[in-house]
């Protein structure tokens, strides 16, 4: 979603422990996580932040590209397994492969505490893994938009994980060729989500995009569901479940 491996505080993200979770952020370097999981895992997160780190920093090591580029990049012998997840989910939504960045960080370190925790929350940057046994809700927040922390997106409880991954135009540091207040995919493939999230806020310049954006989103193999907002107009499709929020809703998005 972000052509750099970014930081900012993230003032929305809700640290109370709720229906047995333990919550707690970990930052390395330029990444920044806010983890919800059934056990405290604040070293192993931290391991898998920089593990999955340096396969990134490495790519962009051997290739300048692999950082600068807005268009998608051919696979290379060299590259490691988050990777290739990159540069595979970029090349289906038409994008560079840092646009991938924050789901992939947030699908590795997920995975990895899977075996420590039965259920996992990953926030990275607006960009979510999620692995429940119980339904949760992620919040939208979207700018200005009458919509944003009115609504929330349902995740069920499902045995494999979920993406949910939003980019803006308007919020956060998401670097976005489009203005959509809000632009979130619903996969279980979180890096695509997130390169498909930031390629759909590229086709929203005005209220009439948003149908076709939604459109084109969820004909791509892989994603689930489309949302998109433009200040008061939305634009819903696929197997996506919108809910009103409430003060106990997980509202991480």
């Amino acid at each position: 979603m972000n052509p750099r491996i970014g930081f900012e505080p993230r003032a929305y993200r809700d640290f109370e422990a709720a229906d047995g979770f333990k919550t707690f952020r970990v930052a390395v370097e330029t990444s920044d996580l806010f983890v919800k999981a059934l056990s405290n895992l604040e070293s192993e997160t931290e391991q898998l932040i920089r593990e999955c780190r340096s396969q990134i920093e490495a790519a962009i090591s051997r290739r300048r590209e692999f950082l600068t580029s807005l268009e998608p990049l051919d696979e290379d012998r060299a590259d490691s397994p988050v990777v290739l997840w990159m540069i595979r989910a970029a090349r289906k939504a038409g994008v560079g492969p840092m646009a991938a960045v924050a789901g992939a960080v947030a699908h590795y370190v997920g995975k990895g505490l899977l075996e420590r925790s039965a259920e996992v929350i990953i926030e990275n940057g607006g960009d979510l893994f999620i692995h429940v046994h119980r339904p949760v809700v992620v919040g939208l927040f979207a700018g200005d938009s009458p919509f944003s922390g009115k609504i929330g997106v349902k995740i069920d409880p499902t045995p494999v994980s979920v993406g949910v991954c939003t980019s803006s135009a308007t919020i956060g540091p998401s670097l976005s060729m489009g203005g959509a207040d809000s632009a979130t995919i619903v996969s279980r493939d979180t890096p695509l989500a997130d390169a498909v999230a930031t390629a759909m806020g590229n086709r929203v310049r005005k209220p009439a995009d948003l149908k076709h954006a939604v459109e084109w989103a969820v004909r791509i193999p892989g994603v689930d569901g489309a949302l998109a907002v433009l200040g008061d107009k939305i634009a819903v499709l696929g197997e996506i479940e919108l809910v009103p929020l409430v003060d106990e809703d997980v509202k991480c998005q």
